[in-house]
């Protein structure tokens, strides 16, 4: 092999990078680049160049990675909108009732599906907490006194 292919390696190993964005491919552009470089310099065998890039690899994603998991730990959680919405309460326009599969609940204009939180049938005209949000489908329950 020579100094063009790992040139051509580092250019590919890039490219996949940018395409994914998920740091799965940087530490065989890195590796590849140091073998290039040593390629330049010294007379190798391809097998030495291999042992280079794949030792070289290692080493970078040896060092990097734990670095890379620390920081996406402490990124922590990122609330969403729908999250904004427990402990609010709703509702209940339909009987909340799991055996018979119905359920419908008003929050802040919006019609939502409904669960009940302990299992327990919620009737028509009560108020409750929303406990979580499920998709499209609350997880209600505490009736609260009119």
């Amino acid at each position: 092999m020579d100094v063009l292919f790992w040139a051509i390696m580092v250019v590919i190993f890039v490219i996949m990078e940018i395409a994914t964005v998920q740091l799965v491919s940087i530490w065989l552009a890195a590796g590849a680049l140091i073998t290039m470089i040593c390629a330049y310099f010294f007379e190798l065998s391809t097998l030495q160049e291999l042992v280079i890039f794949l030792i070289s690899s290692a080493v970078f994603l040896a060092i990097t990675l734990p670095v890379i998991k620390k920081k996406r730990q402490n990124r922590g959680y990122v609330s969403t909108n729908s999250d904004l919405d427990v402990g609010k309460t709703a509702v209940v326009i339909e009987d909340v009732d799991q055996d018979a599969g119905t359920g419908r609940v008003t929050l802040n204009g919006v019609d939502w599906s409904a669960v009940s939180a302990d299992g327990t049938p919620i009737p028509k005209g009560s108020i409750v907490v929303v406990k979580e949000v499920q998709g499209a489908k609350l997880l209600v329950g505490e009736k609260a006194d009119r």
